[in-house]
């Protein structure tokens, strides 16, 4: 595949667009003409307040325009869109600049805006959570300034929990600065909270920004001191403390299974369940999410991942549809990607083929921020088929030479 170098500026240009933008949107978005934009993509009179109107209107550096800079992988122009707006969100939040007709607003709203922040999360809605953060960030930092006691400490947590979104939607975008920033963030406000709960959380993102990042042994560390320092008493628990503490418990034993470490990751996948026994159902915690289903669901990406898609395919028969109703979007996707990958592993690639294609077509925009199916598709690309051509052209990969892509991650599904 030819590099983001080796494409002249027009190209890039082109590319940046997409398909979701025309020529026409284009000119209207820069102020631009028609005419201009057309001889912009095809590398005639790009003047540099051109080139800055163009690159504005599509979210980039001006150096991605140029070739100096690749634009993240499946990046689009809505996806860059959203991560400009949490990014501004997030360091003008944090540095103190907030507007100054900005008003404080009840407990009970920033409660309601956090709970929608967290669902759109969930069910990939990244777009129009990226408007929502910078409100939800904006209001509980003003309020947190004119309470004191009890209320402001609950304002505070929710401030944590607004960072924690952002740095999730970072991470999974591949900001990868723009998450260790709003993580950071994050945990701050969580302790000035006085939440043990809620930082334990924070550190569950946190081990995830580093596992995304391949600091695997820091990532297994954070989540590892984060679990004992909330590890639940038979005599002393809660279904909250449970959600937080089996959360956990996956980032250990996914990491666990990237650092190749066998035992330890059975040890890992036995508490996960055992856990998850004790909770009976799923439960929502401060975003996080846990409970049986979550527990099954997760060893299957975790066995496939240490190379037992045998027991991986054992556990998917066990695995109901109505097991699936209780998990977020972007868990039950995740899980589907997993199957897909078990299949793999086995030789069902039509099979797998069917499963991938099913996420593709139900959720492309959570899709198009995953590795794992350009990484199925490297796995079944000796079958060159017409409908793995099709998959593939989903996915936005050729069927071979896939190479340059990221290699098979095991990503718990934050």
């Amino acid at each position: 595949m030819p590099q983001w170098s080796d494409y002249s500026t027009g190209e890039r240009i082109k590319i940046l667009r997409g398909k979701q933008i025309s020529q026409q949107q284009l000119a209207n978005m820069t102020g631009l003409s028609l005419p201009t934009i057309r001889q912009a993509e095809q590398n005639r009179r790009l003047s540099l307040p051109t080139l800055l109107k163009i690159a504005n209107a599509l979210s980039v550096d001006t150096s991605v325009v140029l070739g100096q800079q690749a634009p993240r992988r499946a990046m689009e122009p809505d996806d860059r869109t959203t991560l400009r707006d949490i990014s501004a969100s997030v360091h003008d939040t944090a540095a103190g600049f907030l507007p100054s007709e900005a008003e404080p607003v009840t407990v009970v709203d920033l409660t309601a805006a956090t709970k929608k922040a967290w669902a759109l999360y969930w069910s990939g809605q990244y777009r129009e959570l990226g408007s929502l953060l910078g409100l939800l960030l904006r209001d509980a930092a003003v309020t947190a300034e004119t309470l004191e006691g009890d209320s402001a400490l609950a304002v505070l947590g929710l401030l944590s929990d607004g960072y924690q979104i952002a740095a999730c939607v970072a991470n999974l975008f591949g900001a990868r600065d723009l998450a260790y920033s709003s993580i950071g963030h994050a945990r701050a406000a969580a302790l000035r909270a006085g939440d043990p709960l809620r930082t334990a959380r924070v550190d569950s993102a946190r081990s995830w920004v580093y596992l995304r990042d391949g600091r695997l042994q820091r990532s297994m560390a954070v989540a590892e001191d984060a679990a004992l320092a909330i590890e639940p008493r038979y005599s002393d628990q809660t279904p909250e403390q449970l959600t937080v503490y089996g959360n956990l418990l996956n980032h250990c034993a996914v990491t666990a299974a990237r650092l190749e470490d066998e035992d330890r990751t059975g040890d890992f996948l036995s508490q996960l369940h055992a856990v998850g026994a004790r909770l009976g159902r799923e439960h929502d915690f401060h975003g996080a999410r846990f409970g049986p289903y979550t527990a099954v669901t997760q060893a299957v990406g975790i066995n496939v991942t240490i190379g037992k898609p045998g027991k991986a395919l054992k556990l998917i028969e066990s695995v109901k549809p109505t097991h699936l109703t209780g998990l977020a979007d972007a868990a039950r996707n995740r899980y589907q990607l997993d199957v897909a990958l078990a299949q793999t592993d086995a030789k069902l690639y039509d099979s797998a083929l069917d499963t991938l294609e099913g996420v593709l077509h139900d959720s492309p925009q959570w899709a198009r921020h995953q590795a794992l199916p350009a990484v199925i598709v490297q796995k079944i690309g000796s079958a060159s088929t017409a409908r793995l051509r099709r998959v593939s052209e989903l996915i936005g990969v050729p069927a071979v030479g896939l190479d340059s892509f990221a290699p098979a991650t095991m990503k718990t599904a934050l």
